[in-house]
């Protein structure tokens, strides 16, 4: 039988940290969450729109324990306030989805000097779960979400010479680094989270063809780019609703039975009820994850140690 929101247990008591979750993915990962007990912390960039957000679920479930917290990924700086703000209210934190990104957009340099899809997509999870893990591992059953995309078949590892693609950016190159980036980091925090022997689990997820603003933003920030064009008309016509969509994001985040270091997916790649898939095998590859957490660590200034909690 299809894994539904029916399946997701009950989740009083537990606190969620959910990036993005002012719309798209994000909100419908929030409402589903809180539906079932959970307390959310909404963090995103607009807050107008997290505010609305806010209010959308409380539509629903009157009694939600929702807040929202300024987050913008782009900034380091952002991200070491945002992770304070939650931690000086949150010293335990049972479950991290690492949702927010932006997709195919043309070249645009952060206030780090960053390249923008690698700073939001990943650099910017990178640092806030590493402020974020300590709290993570008081829980007796912490999950970390990465959220990659069929894109990260477009591209290997990341260049530890040149992370922002100076002199060599394109839109969907570099966009395929930052989601092939999601799962090398996925897969490297699951390895870390068993080596230290810590009660919490690393999951990859992919959310299909999911009809949200991400391919809509990527037209209005590329001035209508001809290939940003094509799969925003693609996604209106033939895209899952956002509901769909965070199921994969849903049954790892709240499965007793998911699996750390497992991709969850819809079941035929991009439609479907999610499942568990095989990753390739250059998803797996150990170089290019110990890199990626050598350049990461580079890149923010953040040292991210995965220990046992005295």
């Amino acid at each position: 039988m299809a894994w539904t929101t029916a399946d997701i247990p009950d989740q009083s008591g537990r606190v969620a940290v959910v990036t993005g979750a002012n719309g798209g993915l994000g909100l419908e990962v929030a409402r589903a969450l809180a539906t079932r007990g959970a307390q959310l912390v909404m963090a995103a960039r607009d807050q107008a729109k997290a505010e609305a957000a806010r209010a959308s679920i409380r539509s629903e479930v009157p009694d939600a324990r929702l807040e929202p917290v300024p987050l913008d990924l782009a900034s380091q700086a952002s991200v070491r306030k945002a992770a304070a703000a939650i931690l000086a209210d949150h010293p335990r934190i049972d479950l991290l989805v690492n949702n927010a990104g932006v997709m195919g957009i043309s070249e645009r340099r952060t206030e780090d000097g960053f390249e923008m899809q690698l700073a939001v997509n990943h650099l910017g999870h990178f640092a806030l779960t590493a402020q974020l893990i300590e709290a993570l591992l008081r829980s007796d059953d912490a999950r970390v979400i990465s959220v990659t995309s069929t894109g990260r078949h477009t591209r290997n590892s990341l260049d530890p010479d040149n992370p922002h693609l100076v002199g060599s950016y394109e839109p969907w190159r570099a966009y395929g680094q930052s989601k092939m980036a999601n799962v090398h980091f996925a897969l490297e925090l699951e390895r870390r989270f068993r080596a230290a022997d810590v009660p919490a689990r690393s999951i990859v997820v992919h959310p299909g063809f999911t009809n949200t603003d991400l391919q809509a933003r990527s037209v209005r920030e590329t001035g209508g780019g001809r290939s940003q064009r094509f799969f925003h008309a693609a996604v209106r016509r033939l895209g899952t609703t956002p509901a769909q969509g965070a199921l994969p994001l849903l049954r790892a985040a709240t499965d007793p039975g998911a699996v750390g270091g497992a991709l969850y997916t819809p079941r035929w790649v991009n439609w479907g009820p999610p499942v568990r898939r095989p990753l390739l095998r250059r998803a797996r590859d150990r170089e290019a994850m110990a890199t990626l957490w050598t350049v990461s660590e580079r890149e923010t200034g953040v040292t991210f140690e995965v220990e046992a909690p005295a």
